[in-house]
């Protein structure tokens, strides 16, 4: 038996077998596990169609979620009647469900429905040929900042606009 076997067999019972160990991170003295699909699954609880990570405290977990803040997240764990300073990992379909329900009581716009919702805004400004549609299609500040000396963000890299010499 070589060394790698012998210390897997110490460090890990055969109940996880089903494991599979990354033999580079072990030598270099990283206890790193690579799981399957199904052990990722109770480790990063997935919600709304996202996976929001396992091993944060719930209300900092939520804010993976798009469309949700401190704010919402914080009353969303309240609303469920849960402890905020639970991990993730560790609620199960009911409590998962519970916080689900919360969000479409709320009738609260999260994920794809925010974005659509967000980029038809964008459309109509433009189709109506608002100021701030206007400032959307070109690429420049929309809420009045100045744009003379700064605004590199929205504008881009700078364009050289040379001279041309007379023939």
């Amino acid at each position: 038996m070589s060394f790698f076997s012998e210390s897997l067999d110490k460090a890990f019972p055969s109940t996880l077998r089903h494991l599979f160990f990354c033999p580079a991170n072990f030598l270099a003295g990283k206890a790193f596990l690579k799981t399957s699909t199904s052990i990722l699954s109770e480790i990063m609880p997935r919600l709304l169609g996202v996976d929001i990570p396992g091993n944060k405290k719930i209300p900092y977990a939520l804010r993976y979620i798009y469309g949700v803040g401190p704010t919402l997240a914080d009353r969303l764990v309240k609303d469920a009647g849960l402890d905020p300073d639970r991990r993730a990992h560790e609620l199960n379909e009911e409590q998962l469900n519970k916080i689900s329900e919360a969000i479409v009581e709320e009738k609260i716009l999260v994920e794809g429905d925010l974005r659509r919702e967000i980029t038809a805004n964008l459309k109509r400004l433009q189709a109506i040929q608002s100021y701030r549609g206007i400032r959307h299609r070109r690429g420049l500040p929309v809420r009045g900042q100045r744009t003379q000396c700064n605004a590199r963000t929205r504008k881009g890299r700078r364009k050289t606009v040379g001279i041309m010499k007379k023939k």
